[in-house]
């Protein structure tokens, strides 16, 4: 018994160890260890394809919310129909007439137009940078505005849609049962309608009711969330089915945690990566659906500048060939913002992922 004393004293160290280095850990080590935030960012970054897309994205933004403010001809309401008040002096009141009919004043005007000397649809110039349309409107004034209509759709769709199926994917994938039968049946509907003839049909209408102002675009924005919201819903329930046999799952239900807390304050945190990236991926897929619809002239209102409108020149014959200011920059635009949006997209996705090295 004595020499297994003795045997064991002379084992051990003659210094003293810290509980560090018995767990095999020192405090540089320690200082260096981020938090999973930090790793994120950095990883995010780190990608040179992330920082194009975000600075893009940062670029387009301040052209269509701030350019408008710099803009000589920024004299125009949400609709976007920048008036060339130079252009506008050539209309001279040449006569007023004045008639009186069974009591009553009418006045009419004999208006004659000069021919346009200055800021000819098409021509660029100094103080036109991409020209003005047949209306004397400033292309490139128009071209930021239609920017912001379109950015704009995107991110109210994208929320909507989203809010939408995390409530409803939520629902189904944590009760399961007859709400997830109902909630998924539903969403095979929604999958299976065709939504560019509902599309089509809708345009039908809305112009048989003399809709045909800016209210379209709210109509259009309702359709594309109805639409949307099925494949989110889809993303969450398939995780929240993994996530609620968790452990920590099975430790809030003995906690007593009432069902709300439990979905969205321990379960929906935990799918917020993926919907992150789905949000910013379905972003560009919104802004593209928008400017189909307004190629097609489904879109926004006549006279509205959004980029799928101002592309729409592009059917014309006359614009293709000859007046390529029209309907290039828009075009430009819109295949900025889709592949800044994806690069953004593509780095969450890399940034998020566990697997990837610090």
């Amino acid at each position: 018994m004595e020499e297994e004393k003795k045997q064991i004293s002379e084992s051990l160290p003659e210094t003293p160890v810290s509980q560090e280095e018995l767990h095999g850990e020192n405090l540089t080590d320690r200082a260096k260890v981020l938090s999973p935030g930090m790793m994120v960012m950095k990883r995010f970054f780190r990608s040179k394809l992330s920082m194009i897309g975000l600075i893009t994205l940062i670029a387009l933004f301040l052209f269509a919310f701030i350019g408008p403010f710099f803009s000589v001809w920024s004299g125009a309401d949400f609709d976007g129909m920048v008036i060339d008040y130079e252009n506008a002096k050539n209309l001279v009141v040449s006569q007023k007439l004045e008639y009186v009919v069974n009591g009553e004043t009418f006045y009419a005007f004999s208006i004659t137009e000069t021919p346009m000397t200055k800021n000819v649809k098409g021509d660029i110039t100094w103080s036109h940078w991409l020209g003005t349309d047949e209306h004397g409107w400033d292309i490139f004034t128009r071209l930021m505005l239609g920017g912001r209509i379109s950015l704009t759709i995107g991110f109210v769709v994208v929320i909507l849609e989203t809010v939408l199926g995390v409530v409803l994917g939520g629902l189904a994938g944590y009760f399961g049962g007859w709400v997830d039968q109902l909630v998924m049946r539903i969403v095979d509907i929604l999958s299976c309608i065709p939504t560019l003839p509902i599309m089509l049909i809708l345009s039908a209408t809305l112009t048989s009711l003399e809709i045909l102002d800016i209210r379209r675009l709210y109509y259009l924005m309702v359709v594309l969330t109805l639409f949307g919201w099925a494949g989110t819903a889809r993303l969450v329930r398939g995780q929240i089915l993994s996530l609620r046999e968790q452990e920590f799952m099975l430790a809030a239900k003995c906690s007593g945690l009432s069902t709300y807390r439990k979905i969205f304050k321990h379960l929906i945190p935990n799918v917020m990566p993926q919907l992150i990236v789905s949000m910013t991926l379905g972003l560009g897929g919104i802004i593209l659906t928008e400017a189909t619809l307004g190629y097609l002239g489904l879109g926004a209102p006549l006279g509205t500048a959004t980029w799928g409108a101002m592309i729409n020149y592009a059917t014309q014959e006359e614009y293709l060939s000859m007046y390529w200011n029209f309907w290039v920059p828009p075009g430009i635009c819109i295949t900025l913002a889709i592949l800044a949006f994806n690069f953004v997209g593509d780095g969450l996705r890399d940034a998020f992922d566990p697997k990837m090295k610090r």
